[in-house]
């Protein structure tokens, strides 16, 4: 089983990105600073050296069916926060303000509470403020308990304090930040693996085990922005990565700059049981594992060596899981 056979198409997505990367240019002016392939897009509202803007934006995915098949919808607002948060952190930005997205077979607002309520909380701990958002409610197209949620993140820079490619260095350590379950990224693949489980749990007959692996899947995903604040307010990174689709290393060449290499090391971790168990159910190739899952690193940091010990002694379960190197990779697994 791979991504594709799952419905999800990798080739075709990196063509319409290329489809559409000529009309996006083209509306860009003298106060975007960012390209297409950034975890944020950057704005600068003021001279050079002013604070600048970012914003992100992201969805859960169809891990929302994965909740509708349990009615299993309490961290799936944490979730859309992650997914978008922790795209913003990877520049250096304190987010500021979120917007959010819900489009609903039926409008039912005690579904409505809860999933707000789950996305109040996790913006709380980064001190960020929901300050908008829109219901669609679309009958007929939709099925009345199925949901889809989109969020949009803004937040500020300094200069003095960014983050990214530019500050990567030859003997720049890397940290990985653990992730104990899959978070919001390649669900499509997983219902393909599970579609029995998850027809189980929606019947109510699946068995302990069924729930058991049900529960893994549904796990909230960890937020990293609030602990990432602190180590952007130290000045201890060089660069982060947040695993989202496309896996660890396909995410962290993002930020690596033409001329370097940043190599993982995949002994230097262990997966999460839910990663090889699925691995094993779904008969999944490694190479797809990596490339569709987090494996169990959901921000991978580039630091300095004396600085990337400071990370290793303040963070519990962070682990050194490679290092930047002079190559034309930009990051490759060991």
């Amino acid at each position: 089983m791979d991504y594709q056979q799952a419905g999800v198409d990798l080739v075709n997505a990196e063509e319409a990105v290329k489809a559409i990367t000529a009309l996006v240019k083209s509306t860009y002016n003298s106060h975007v600073l960012s390209d297409l392939g950034g975890f944020g897009g950057l704005f600068r509202i003021g001279g050079e050296g002013t604070p600048t803007l970012v914003a992100t934006t992201d969805g859960v995915g169809t891990k929302t069916e994965v909740a509708r098949a349990g009615g299993r919808w309490e961290g799936i607002g944490q979730d859309l926060v992650a997914m978008c948060l922790d795209d913003l952190v990877c520049t250096g930005a304190h987010p500021l303000f979120f917007l959010d997205y819900l489009a609903v077979g039926k409008n039912e607002p005690t579904l409505i509470a809860t999933l707000v309520a789950s996305m109040a909380r996790a913006l709380k701990s980064a001190h960020t403020a929901l300050i908008g958002g829109e219901i669609a409610e679309h009958p007929g197209s939709m099925a009345p308990d199925q949901v889809d949620l989109a969020g949009f993140a803004v937040g500020l820079v300094d200069p003095a304090t960014a983050i990214g490619a530019e500050h990567v260095r030859p003997g720049d350590r890397i940290i990985g930040l653990p992730s104990p379950n899959l978070r919001s990224n390649g669900f499509s693949l997983v219902r393909a693996i599970y579609a029995d489980l998850l027809t189980h749990v929606s019947d109510g007959v699946a068995t302990k085990g069924e729930l058991a692996l049900y529960e893994e899947l549904i796990a909230p995903s960890v937020l990293y922005a609030p602990q990432m604040l602190t180590f952007i307010d130290d000045t201890l990174l060089h660069a982060a990565s947040h695993t989202t689709g496309g896996g660890l290393v396909n995410n962290l060449a993002r930020v690596i700059p033409e001329g370097l290499s940043a190599t993982i090391d995949p002994t230097t971790w262990q997966w999460p049981s839910v990663f090889t168990q699925l691995m094993s159910d779904g008969s999944v190739p490694l190479a797809e594992m990596r490339r569709t899952f987090n494996l169990g690193i959901g921000m991978a940091l580039v630091a300095a060596p004396e600085k990337a010990t400071v990370i290793l002694d303040s963070h519990l379960g962070s682990v050194e899981i490679g290092r930047i190197e002079e190559g034309d990779d930009r990051a490759r697994w060991s």
